[in-house]
């Protein structure tokens, strides 16, 4: 629906600033090669001996080879550097929540989930901010190592090297919280340790919806508040600052009283074009859509942030950046591609969500399928698997096994296995496979759906307003008008200029 109404929207905002029929006024410009292609290009024509003008000199992909090697084994070096930093927030929780089960301290003990899950999420905010900063310079880097032709294949290139960087930078903790966390831990008696003895961290009894919540909530105010909006004040203000404290006190005075308006705003900050803020669009939209399942007060967020944030940007252009150079243009350009890509990702997203993050399934599967009365009475027991404790490895027993009063000799645990007095011990139950297909069923089915929905809305609603199109379906017709009546008058004139000249008849008189 939202890429609807701004197509709808975009359209009415051309038709009032007269840019339907507008060829882009930038693109020829920006269709021109630009000074370092030509300057590669001269490279190699002076290394065949042939002038640069005669138009067969070009870069081919094979001048571009190595440049392309680098670019790639550069974004997936800064991937697997990205993953590396979600592993080591791993550890963190890891050995944090471990250390802090040691504590003797009661007050410590009974909230170690919401310590060790806010300090988490704030330490993957503090390294988003700054990764974002890193990876927005490399992206550039890479995209200048490459040489496109033209601007406007420069400027689309650095934008889809950013996106991919950045977008994994603020999705890769969210992805593991959503999709891995729980999920490859093992079972009691055959654990999963990293680093030798630190055991794969579990999701809390009710699933790992929870701290999934918290680490959108914290990394999407995080990021409005701090990254989008102090940021985006504070550093030009700091700039200001700082150019101002080189000046002496005297000769500022002195250039207040003799420099114009437009003279002091030279030393303003340079403008350094819209695609930062297209950026901060695009992955709040995507915190918006891809997860909403797991955090509902996402868009309400989103709305108040960009409430605020268009004053901010308003302040900013105004009085901390020097005034920008107006382009004309009928759309937003890349950005609606990746907007519309990212509208299709968030369906098949949020389906997994559902199906595997949620408890959605296995309710439904029990309900109607195990459940003797037909309603969730069971439900938590119908979870828990069985387990001999007398099966556990060596140096990983209870510490206190009559803390009971007791001996337990089987205890239960999350998950559908089979019990230990089965043929097949401790191996995926079928109500497990059954929960399995009922999820992947779900997924196929609720992608299928949306998507056909989406395409329904798509041919439902016409891209263009109905007034919009009859206003120039009225214009074409006077253009068409003035066109035959300009046409007419043209033989009009060039016939009175230049006659031609032509036979009378007589018509023959009839005698009486």
């Amino acid at each position: 629906m939202f890429m609807e109404h701004w197509k709808r929207r975009q359209m009415r905002l051309n038709y009032i600033w007269d840019l339907t029929s507008f060829e882009d006024a930038e693109g020829k410009q920006k269709s021109q090669p630009r000074a370092e292609y030509e300057f590669h290009v001269m490279k190699k024509s002076l290394k065949k001996e042939q002038s640069p003008k005669a138009g067969n000199v070009k870069l081919t992909c094979t001048d571009r080879m190595p440049a392309y090697m680098t670019i790639i084994v550069t974004m997936v070096f800064l991937i697997c550097v990205t993953l590396a930093v979600v592993f080591g927030v791993v550890l963190y929780r890891v050995s944090i929540m471990t250390a802090l089960h040691m504590s003797s301290i009661p007050t410590i003990r009974t909230n170690i989930r919401a310590t060790v899950k806010t300090t988490a999420a704030i330490i993957n905010l503090i390294i988003i901010i700054i990764m974002d900063e890193v990876y927005g310079a490399v992206a550039r880097w890479l995209t200048i190592m490459e040489v496109p032709k033209t601007d406007k294949s420069f400027e689309e290139r650095l934008i889809f090297k950013t996106f991919i960087l950045k977008f994994a930078n603020a999705f890769t903790p969210i992805v593991y919280l959503a999709f891995f966390r729980g999920r490859i831990i093992g079972r009691p008696g055959k654990y999963i340790y990293v680093m030798g003895s630190y055991r794969m961290e579990e999701c809390a009894h009710a699933g790992c919806l929870m701290e999934l919540c918290i680490q959108l909530c914290i990394t999407m105010l995080g990021k409005q508040l701090i990254q989008n909006n102090l940021f985006e004040i504070g550093i030009p203000k700091l700039k200001k600052m700082l150019r101002q404290r080189k000046m002496d006190k005297k000769h500022q005075e002195e250039l207040n009283k003799t420099l114009h308006r437009h003279e002091k705003d030279h030393f303003l900050g340079p403008f350094v074009g819209l695609n930062p803020e297209y950026m901060e669009m695009i992955i709040q939209f995507g915190m918006v859509t891809l997860f909403v399942a797991s955090f509902p007060l996402a868009p309400l967020f989103a709305l108040l942030n960009n409430v605020i944030e268009i004053r901010l940007d308003a302040k900013k252009f105004v009085t901390e950046l020097r005034r920008p150079i107006a382009v004309r243009a009928k759309d937003i350009g890349i950005w609606y591609t990746l907007l519309r890509g990212l509208s299709k990702v968030a369906v098949i997203v949020n389906a997994f969500v559902i199906s595997f993050t949620s408890d959605f399934i296995p309710r439904l599967v029990y309900q109607y399928m195990y459940s003797p009365d037909g309603t969730l009475h069971g439900f938590v027991n119908h979870t828990l698997s069985y387990f001999n404790v007398s099966h556990f490895q060596p140096g990983t027993e209870p510490l206190q096994p009559m803390h009971l009063g007791y001996k337990v000799e089987v205890c239960r645990y999350k998950d559908y296995r089979d019990p230990p007095w089965s043929n097949t011990p401790y191996e995926f139950s079928r109500e497990f496979w059954a929960i399995l297909a009922a999820r992947l069923a779900f997924v196929i089915v609720f992608q299928n759906v949306v998507m056909l929905m989406s395409d329904f809305v798509d041919w439902l609603i016409p891209d263009i307003p109905k007034d919009i199109s009859v206003q120039i379906h009225k214009e074409r017709n006077l253009v068409v008008e003035l066109f035959m009546k300009a046409e007419r008058g043209k033989k009009y004139r060039n016939t009175i200029s230049d006659p031609s000249p032509q036979q009378l008849r007589s018509r023959p008189s009839s005698q009486a």
